[in-house]
């Protein structure tokens, strides 16, 4: 399976200067080589090579490997384009803005992110340097770092291509990694069920609980800078607002990442599999007082499912995901359903069997026991193999 692993350069201001000046150039080619594929009508590498690669080289002063990777770059976007519109994503066609995005040139930002090969780029581990390529010739030494983790799985299992970005006035390469999969674990001895929620992010049937109580004030605190920063409409402003947005997304991330990490280690400790509620829909199903509308919107919650799909392939576990109506009324002991059965949101207490559990935990039991019985069905593991930043 394919992760990404994103490692930190700590460039000097001369190399820094080296590799803002290449990314520009390699953009401005990819840009100029797209313009002439849409007036030549050549969307292919080997055509539009003819018609673009002297004059990149010469114009851009760029080596003969990121004369073709601009080229490439301007043919895959047309590609990309193409598929975009034939699928919908810019209305039907005849439509305002179909016919806008469809005529006129692809146009790459200056800063987009290059890609580099082993001819552009080579790794030093040991040294934890890289020997990039730029327009001002080669640079030797330029020190990378990252988590150790993180490090070693790009020291072991590095594939292909390297894609340099500059993200918030730091520099990264972002390297694609081939990891092993494990062997699916084909025989479970049964489910941890978990279950999604805003109270508590997650809940799982052996009866842990990830509190969203306190990151929940936190973001509305972050919520309510921003909405501040937002109508005051001036530049550094909306930088403010632009830089808490994008803390919120780390940090919620590093949760999601936290919290994955803990639930798949446990089902490979103990054998079994991981049931979690289908997502789809999960917006329309849920019935919230106004306040609550925000908090679930903006709380990731496919994130967090993607994460423990992908870490459960790595380990081997398989995933079932299940339909989750009613979990949240039906007794995990009798499995006698009803509305009354919840009468708060922490407390679950059937009217039937009078069984008591805290309500979180009573649905994730139902989900693991639902995830169960679709595996002794024959229902296949639903973990993808996914790219996604390790």
């Amino acid at each position: 399976m394919k992760l990404v692993v994103r490692a930190k350069l700590l460039p000097t201001p001369v190399q820094a200067a080296a590799l803002e000046a290449t990314l520009y150039a390699c953009n401005e080619a990819a840009t100029w080589a797209a313009q002439a594929a849409f007036e030549k009508d050549a969307r292919r590498p080997l055509g539009l090579r003819k018609h673009t690669y002297a004059e990149i080289k010469e114009r851009w002063g760029l080596g003969a490997q990121a004369a073709q990777h601009a080229i490439k770059r301007a043919c895959d976007a047309y590609s990309t384009l193409k598929a975009n519109l034939r699928g919908g994503r810019y209305g039907r066609p005849g439509s305002k803005r179909y016919t806008r995005t469809s005529g006129k040139p692809v146009v790459f930002r200056p800063e987009a992110a290059q890609p580099y090969d082993d001819r552009m780029l080579s790794w030093q581990h040991q040294t934890r340097t890289v020997s990039i390529w730029t327009t001002a010739g080669r640079l030797k030494g330029v020190a990378f770092t990252g988590q150790a983790e993180q490090l070693a799985v790009l020291a072991d299992h590095r594939q292909g291509e390297s894609d340099l970005v500059r993200q918030g006035g730091n520099w990264f390469l972002i390297a694609t990694c081939e990891i092993p999969e494990k062997t699916l674990n084909a025989h479970p001895v049964g489910f941890v069920g978990v279950d999604l929620g805003i109270v508590n992010i997650a809940a799982t049937s052996d009866g842990e609980r990830y509190s969203g109580r306190r990151i929940n004030r936190k973001r509305e605190n972050d919520r309510a800078v921003r909405s501040k920063l937002q109508k005051r409409g001036s530049k550094s402003a909306k930088r403010r607002a632009k830089k808490y947005a994008g803390k919120e997304a780390r940090r919620n991330k590093d949760i999601n990442h936290k919290i994955s990490k803990r639930i798949v280690a446990e089902a490979e400790r103990t054998g079994r599999g991981i049931a979690l509620e289908e997502l789809t829909g999960i917006r329309e199903r849920a019935r919230l007082r106004k306040p609550q509308r925000t908090t679930l919107h903006s709380w990731p919650f496919a994130q967090l499912g993607s994460f423990i799909a992908y870490k459960a392939k790595k380990a081997g576990v398989p995933v079932i995901h299940v339909d989750a109506a009613y979990t949240s009324q039906e007794c995990s002991q009798c499995h006698h359903t009803a509305r009354s059965n919840r009468p708060s949101q922490a407390r679950f207490a059937c009217k039937v069997c009078g069984f008591v559990e805290h309500a979180d935990h009573n649905s994730s039991h139902n989900i693991a026991h639902r995830g169960w019985m679709s595996w002794v069905r024959g229902a296949r593991s639903t973990a993808p193999a996914l790219t996604l930043t390790a």
